[in-house]
């Protein structure tokens, strides 16, 4: 703890009196009067005046001939009411020519409203920003104000996106919370919560309020006390084992410019965190003045250790010296101007004033290790911003950053955000799945064989872990399927997360006002609204192809070439048409077979056997060509889905019949529709006309099915697309979101999207083939191909049969001819010997 007794009251006034009493000794000096408002009961007050007093004391040593001030002393007593009078009891009645103090912030608030009455410069040492709306009003010491980016600048570079923001219970605590959110805004960096502990709250209240936090998913902690607060609230967050890995501690320069003066066990309970404290570079006069400070304090306290010199001392002996020259300066211009015109290089570095406050080039950042701050770098003030390990070598690039720092827990790095997965001593991130996996291209849970671990593939689960990964928690995830009882729904899913017994939930979870009041959606990671999905006309160059199967146009081709052999062999006997040589023949027979298709025969048939065969044949066609133009008209029908007098199938997982009722739908019947297999029979059996649908569901069908036979014909915007489910409050919902707005633009959501939802992909883990479509085949028209061939081989036959019945009796009369021309030539031949015999 800080020791209040490092410079006792009495001997510091005994110091400071004498001091000055050298300036009334010599009447030859000229003397103005300087009054001093500190609250002389304070660690801070008495350190400010006994600096003053050394500094007016070397400045006269060193100038002593200089117009000498006088200081008119004033103890406020830590209350502001006292400082307001003290100063117009200096203004009135001393007449003092500047006023030095005080060093509250609240006193100094007092003195502002001296805006119109005091016109004299009012140097205080207050660490608080305040409106510049009275100019006499001065800074010198260093604005908290201006760490407050650098400590946004560390968070935003450790890529959290979420503080707690611990401070003084006090107007002043408040206001510089507002200029802290403020300063995380610019960043993009959330103020989860403001926790706001007094000065005088006991252990058990310090202990509960971090007990809170503790709860909260967040690891990065600022905290912006007073150093024998900050002692209470890291003893307590110790305990509580918060100054663990995984956690993040900043702490401002209101704990670290003290961080000195703290005792060992206050240091202990601080390792790890990183604090900002007030810059002052080496140099001889600062090193002259430490000396001669340790020097004075060992033999006030021989046996206490001295531990460094207060940083509103170095301000304030800094003040003094500016005050002491501009004091010698004045001619014609006041003494607030030639304040404004001091320049030097002081014990504090380079003095200079600028719009009424001091100006600071760097802040130092420690690192709590050991037994006390060890430098890790300097954020640099003076060119805008940015951090370096040495200011000599700000330019360099290998300067850039900081030095390794031991976060708490001895880590030297550190996941800036997994502390948000670890608040209820659980490591893992437990994801909740439907495991309905009806569409496994868009997500089913999988078990790997190495770890026997589940996990969610397909798109959601892809779109998941790359957006989670991308987040760096560096925790595993535990999958759970839901399990499913009758009557459940992905409502009851939600429901598991609203009571917290689940992180999250993955799946295809249609975004909804109502679930929306009980869980925290990401930003939708598919297409908005319904589609309306229908059979596919096709219009190739082919399509006249498609009615008929191809194991029906062989046939047909088969029989009408058998039907042209069949009448050729019947007629081209005795059918003069039929006749003549062997080419006029073939073309003759194919030119009426294929005619018969059109019924464009001319020929004259002799045969009655043939003409049966054709009117048994012409039959076949008749009811082979009406049926295929039924097909065909059919196919390149385009078909116009009308909401009215029609049969509608819904998707029966997501809200689909909600948006069903608001396309106004109506005179028609709907059914509920589950898996893809569902759609695709439902679509091909023509029981349905059309099926509504999430997009997504949409595309998968499209993807598992050829995209010839389905097709998305229509969409509406009426639904907000898929999206995961977080508890309420969890910061991971927005994270995800906006990772998923990245994989948007940068185009990764669409590469996933074209690896799970294509058509044909070779990432499907669900081999399944194309329905067949409705088409004329061979086993449908059997009957009537078996009745025509009948016909054809029959009469075939009984002209075979004819033929050779023809034959023999041909042979017959050949057999009978010759005969009787045997007999005649017999008879002639005896007619010949009886006439030689005559």
């Amino acid at each position: 703890m800080i020791n209040f007794r490092l410079y006792p009251f009495l001997i510091l006034m005994l110091l400071s009196f004498q001091s000055l009493s050298t300036a009334h000794e010599d009447p030859t000096y000229k003397e103005v009067q300087v009054g001093v408002i500190l609250d002389m009961e304070s660690w801070a007050g008495k350190v400010v005046y006994r600096c003053i007093t050394m500094a007016i004391s070397d400045f006269y040593t060193a100038n002593p001939l200089y117009t000498r001030i006088v200081f008119k002393t004033r103890d406020t007593k830590g209350e502001p009411l006292r400082a307001l009078s003290s100063a117009l009891d200096l203004l009135e009645n001393t007449k003092v020519q500047a006023i030095i103090g005080p060093e509250s912030t609240v006193e100094a608030r007092f003195l502002d409203v001296f805006e119109d009455k005091a016109n004299i410069p009012i140097l205080s040492f207050s660490t608080s920003p305040f409106p510049n709306r009275n100019p006499y009003l001065l800074q010198i010491a260093q604005d908290e104000n201006t760490q407050f980016k650098a400590i946004a600048a560390m968070v935003d570079s450790f890529k959290s996106t979420e503080v707690i923001v611990i401070c003084e219970d006090t107007t002043n605590g408040r206001e510089m919370t507002t200029y802290m959110v403020s300063a995380f805004q610019e960043k993009n960096i959330y103020v989860m919560y403001a926790s706001f502990i007094s000065a005088s709250s006991k252990n058990e209240q310090v202990w509960e309020e971090l007990r809170k936090l503790q709860t909260m998913q967040t690891m990065v902690f600022v905290v912006h006390v007073s150093p024998s607060l900050a002692t209470n609230v890291f003893s307590m967050a110790k305990e509580l084992g918060m100054m663990g890995e995984g956690y993040m501690w900043i702490v401002t320069s209101k704990t670290t410019n003290y961080l000195e003066s703290l005792d060992s066990e206050a240091i202990e309970s601080m390792q790890g965190a990183v604090g900002f404290r007030s810059y002052f570079p080496a140099s001889r006069e600062l090193h002259k003045f430490v000396s001669k400070c340790r020097k004075e304090h060992y033999d006030l306290n021989p046996f206490m250790e001295f531990k460094g010199v207060d940083p509103s001392g170095i301000w304030a002996y800094d003040a003094v010296y500016a005050l002491a020259m501009a004091v010698e300066r004045i001619q014609t211009t006041s003494l607030l101007d030639e304040l404004s015109r001091v320049k030097f290089h002081g014990l504090g570095g380079q003095f200079k004033l600028m719009n009424g406050r001091s100006i600071s080039k760097a802040m130092e950042v420690v690192n709590v290790i050991g037994k006390g701050g060890r430098r890790v770098g300097f954020w640099m003030m003076a060119t805008g911003g940015g951090f370096v390990k040495e200011i000599k070598k700000s330019n360099s690039s290998s300067n850039q950053g900081l030095e390794i720092i031991m976060w708490p827990g001895g880590t030297t790095s550190i996941n800036p955000k997994r502390r948000m997965l670890q608040t209820n001593g659980n490591k893992k991130l437990r994801i909740l799945f439907p495991g309905a996996n009806l569409f496994p291209n868009i997500a089913q849970i999988s078990v790997d064989p190495r770890t026997n671990l589940s996990f969610v593939s397909g798109f959601t689960g892809d779109v998941f872990n790359a957006a989670f990964n991308a987040l760096d928690y560096g925790v595993e995830i535990e999958v759970v399927p839901f399990s499913h009882k009758d009557g459940s729904t992905y409502n009851d899913v939600i429901q598991k997360i609203y009571l917290k017994e689940y992180d999250a939930a993955i799946g295809d979870f249609t975004i909804t006002e109502n679930r929306s009041l009980f869980v925290d959606f990401t930003l939708p990671f598919t297409d908005l609204g319904v589609g309306i999905v229908a059979r596919n006309t096709k219009n190739g160059m082919w399509i006249f192809l498609d009615p008929l199967s191809a194991d029906l146009w062989i046939t047909s081709a088969f029989f009408f070439l058998f039907l042209g052999f069949v009448i050729w062999f019947i007629e081209h006997r005795t059918n003069n048409e039929f006749q003549g040589s062997t080419r006029q023949q073939i073309g003759t027979t194919l030119w009426f077979a294929f005619s018969t298709l059109v019924y464009a025969h001319r020929e004259k048939l002799q045969s009655n056997l043939s003409r049966f065969v054709v009117t048994v044949w012409v039959f076949v066609v008749l009811v082979l060509t009406s049926s295929y133009t039924a097909t065909l008209s059919s196919l390149l029908t385009v078909q116009q889905i009308g909401m009215k007098e029609m049969s509608i199938g819904l998707q029966g997982l997501s809200p689909v019949g909600i948006v069903y009722n608001k396309m106004n739908v109506v005179d028609g019947w709907s059914e509920k529709l589950y898996a893809p297999e569902d759609y695709a029979k439902a679509l091909t059996t023509g029981r349905f006309d059309a099926i509504v649908s999430e997009i997504l569901y949409v595309k998968s069908l499209l993807a598992m099915y050829s995209g010839a036979d389905f097709s998305l014909i229509a969409t509406a915007p009426t639904t907000n697309g898929f999206g995961f489910a977080f508890q309420k409050g969890s910061p991971l919902a927005r994270e995800m979101s906006t990772q998923i707005a990245k994989m948007r633009q940068d185009g990764t959501l669409k590469a996933l999207e074209d690896k799970w939802l294509k058509p044909e992909s070779a990432m499907m883990s669900k081999d399944v083939s194309s329905p067949s479509p409705k088409i004329l085949n061979f086993y449908g028209l059997r009957g009537l191909f078996f009745i025509s061939g009948v016909s054809m081989a029959l009469a075939l036959l009984f002209s075979m049969i004819d033929l050779v019945r023809e034959k023999w009796h041909i042979k017959d009369k050949i057999k009978m001819l010759r005969c009787v021309l045997h007999r005649s030539s017999e008879t002639h031949a005896h007619d010949n010997d009886v006439e030689s015999t005559v």
